[in-house]
């Protein structure tokens, strides 16, 4: 086990902990405490719970070295852990916001809502706590190894955070301004569902994209031209294409050099233009680098 999945493994395993705990408080004290949204809060507690499992199993999965049936590494693990994350999220919205309608409706025809416990603020405001502090923990590990799985759960414990204060927020109203304001229980509630889908596609789409081999962006695409154009030797740069494949990149990119220099020369030039693009954009890359002559 290489050092970047240990700390990967460290991480996630202090996330599950701390959401083993707050989904066993939050669920209990939700449905003890009449607060559905702090029954919202537990299942998206719990579908962070999952994640933090699904990460553990992919990500170590992904680090491994290139074999004979995966030339390319495996790095497209990481990838996929980091979509489903995505998924499960955006499942876990959709479920708290139907819920939460429904009761909204409910209480719109006149049943009457009751009152949440206390002690169902008390839990909000340290789930606020405990999962601002997981990803203070997480994004600072995930941007230092630079890893998209652990950086979308990072993301995960944050929106987590912030419907803890919508939570906050719609029990306060119930509890303290009287039983018509009950009815801000579930409209909390339908507010983090819609906080937790913008989380979910914003967490999504970069790994689907990469899992259909979407080109890197533009701005991205044309540095790398001009580092190659640098390098001596190189005439012409063209059919630059590059793309993700989990913690790394693949470039491919045909150039141009002088048609009567040796195999030797052409070879070192592929070779220089190698270590300045690794020189900008670091050793994670897979290059192919095609010469031809120039006419």
């Amino acid at each position: 086990m290489n050092d970047t999945v240990k700390v990967i493994r460290k991480v996630t395993i202090a996330g599950i902990w701390v959401n083993a705990v707050l989904v066993a408080l939050k669920l209990f004290f939700g449905y003890w405490g009449h607060s559905d949204a702090l029954v919202a809060d537990g299942y998206h507690s719990m579908s962070d719970f999952i994640t933090d499992f699904i990460v553990i199993a992919f990500v170590a999965a992904s680090y491994k070295k290139a074999d004979s049936d995966h030339p390319y590494g495996h790095g497209k693990f990481e990838t996929i852990a980091t979509a489903i994350i995505g998924i499960i999220l955006l499942g876990a919205g959709v479920a708290i916001g139907f819920d939460g309608i429904t009761l909204l409706i409910s209480s719109l025809n006149g049943t009457m809502l009751p009152c949440p416990s206390i002690w169902t603020l008390y839990i909000a405001a340290a789930s606020i706590a405990l999962k601002e502090f997981c990803y203070r923990y997480t994004i600072g590990y995930g941007k230092k190894i630079n890893s998209p799985a652990l950086i979308a759960n990072a993301w995960h414990h944050r929106s987590d955070a912030i419907s803890s204060i919508a939570t906050l927020i719609g029990v306060s109203f119930a509890i303290f301004m009287g039983p018509q304001w009950r009815i801000m229980d579930p409209v909390a509630s339908i507010i983090i569902a819609a906080m937790i889908c913008v989380s979910a596609v914003k967490i999504a789409i970069p790994p689907l994209n990469e899992l259909l081999e979407k080109s890197l962006p533009e701005n991205t695409i044309n540095k790398m031209d001009e580092c190659i154009r640098q390098v001596p030797g190189v005439m012409i740069v063209h059919n630059l294409r590059s793309r993700k494949n989990g913690h790394s990149i693949i470039i491919d990119v045909n150039i141009h050099v002088r048609p009567d220099i040796t195999v030797r020369e052409g070879h070192e030039i592929a070779t220089n233009v190698e270590k300045r693009l690794e020189q900008e954009f670091g050793s994670n890359l897979i290059i192919y680098v095609h010469i031809e002559p120039q006419d």
